[in-house]
């Protein structure tokens, strides 16, 4: 009985992903259809990986970029963080900055296609934030993105 009603709110809470006549088992109402890489992480915000190790996590049409653990270790210490300007349009896989080390330095790629909206001023003043704490507030930009599609040609964190 309360499998079913958590089935029921469910249900009630993706309207929009609903097929007509497609029924779940556990209820009498729709079942939702399995969403693209690209849906869950609009719903989501999945973090996806480039092969550079830049990460994606889209909510509502903007992602937010950063690095990946392995690669703020690889960086080692970050002193500078040089970032775009707010409204610079990407392309997927053009550079957009750059992070400096006291070991070396390392081009940052956009994952997808968009706009830069928003850059983490925080790093200005400490930019070791990106080895801190480089999933949460050592993110480097916010940018609306183009096409969501591009995200289910990254990788997902297993891969």
């Amino acid at each position: 009985m309360a499998v079913a009603a958590a089935w029921r709110a469910l249900h009630r809470a993706l309207p929009g992903s609903l097929p007509p006549k497609a029924f779940c088992g556990l209820c009498p109402l729709p079942r939702a259809q399995p969403l693209s890489t690209s849906a869950a992480l609009q719903l989501a915000a999945i973090r996806r990986f480039t092969v550079k190790h830049e990460w994606v996590s889209v909510e509502n049409s903007i992602g937010t970029v950063g690095i990946s653990n392995f690669a703020q270790e690889a960086i080692g210490d970050v002193v500078y963080c040089s970032l775009p300007e707010i409204g610079t349009k990407l392309n997927k896989q053009d550079e957009f900055g750059a992070l400096e080390s006291v070991k070396a330095a390392s081009e940052l790629y956009s994952p997808l296609t968009g706009e830069v909206t928003e850059i983490n001023t925080a790093l200005a003043d400490n930019p070791g934030l990106v080895n801190k704490s480089c999933y949460q507030d050592g993110w480097l930009i916010k940018m609306t993105v183009d096409n969501l599609s591009e995200c289910d040609e990254l990788m997902s964190e297993e891969k």
